[in-house]
């Protein structure tokens, strides 16, 4: 396999991916597995869902890539059955349950919530906010799901506040989670970039973390560890995660039948910005 193309479409603004380290990390795994074997990753960032299928059809006419890695899929996914279509072998990076017979990277986001709000419990949180990705995402609507179950199980109350990533979005979210009477003790952000934002406003503000308001990221990355209090993150090892779906995309190429991979195991970080939930809640 020497001079192939893997083609990744992200469907977003430039500059929040610039500040994403989880794809850097992503495709720095991808590279590991796919470069010896003469592959090579072309990223490419588009505005919205049509100019993503856009791209694949010019993809496939031009015999620009040799295959495609999918990223972000949400409910009833348009893209899967497109590409399968269009011939261009491709690999998922999430679940997936729809026609095409596609191979899939699984990440257990579920039981990373799980575990993270069985944490909280214990550190006797009793109202937990969430600040999440976008809603249409289906790992955010995995997660969500989770949530809602655990927190039912436990007995905590549980609320979302939806955010596109943004640290700007993740201040807001925030502010909103936090405002008025019964306030969340602890807040679960559904990246880094996001709960960074929020702590570092937090603090400024005044407000004591983890002493007021527990904090937990769900990507963990060099911002968790570099902010002030370090951030507790549910940890995967991206590129880890990235040589899987290398691994997959090799599979693919060779004509092997389609399965679904298993994601690295997403583990808790537990630094300094959570602890024991307070005697009286805060409101920002």
């Amino acid at each position: 396999m020497s001079d192939t193309m893997i083609g990744l479409v992200l469907t977003a603004s430039a500059p929040r991916v610039g500040v994403e380290p989880f794809f850097i990390e992503l495709v720095a795994g991808m590279e590991e597995v796919l470069g010896p074997a003469g592959g090579t990753v072309l990223l490419l960032t588009v505005e919205d869902l049509e100019a993503e299928l856009a791209t694949y059809e010019r993809w496939a006419a031009e015999r620009t890539v040799d295959a495609v890695v999918v990223v972000n899929l949400v409910r009833d996914d348009v893209r899967p059955a497109r590409l399968e279509r269009l011939g261009l072998p491709a690999v998922l990076a999430g679940r997936y349950s729809g026609p095409a017979a596609l191979s899939s990277v699984v990440a257990d986001n579920a039981g990373a919530i799980d575990a993270a709000m069985r944490l909280l419990g214990e550190l006797g949180h009793r109202a937990i906010g969430r600040v999440s990705g976008p809603v249409e995402l289906a790992h955010t609507a995995e997660r969500t799901a989770a949530m809602r179950a655990t927190g039912k199980r436990l007995h905590v109350d549980v609320r979302i506040v939806e955010a596109d990533y943004s640290a700007e979005s993740g201040v807001r979210a925030t502010r909103k989670l936090l405002a008025g009477a019964g306030a969340p003790t602890a807040i679960v952000f559904d990246n880094d970039v996001m709960a960074v934002a929020a702590e570092e406003e937090l603090v400024r503000s005044g407000v004591d973390v983890p002493g007021q308001v527990s904090l937990l990221a769900c990507d963990d990355s060099a911002l968790c560890e570099l902010a002030v209090p370090p951030l507790s993150a549910l940890s995967i090892d991206v590129h880890e995660h990235g040589v899987t779906v290398g691994a997959a995309v090799l599979d693919a190429l060779a004509g092997a039948p389609h399965r679904v991979y298993t994601a690295p195991p997403i583990r808790i970080r537990q630094r300094g910005s959570t602890g024991p939930a307070p005697a009286v809640t805060v409101a920002w």
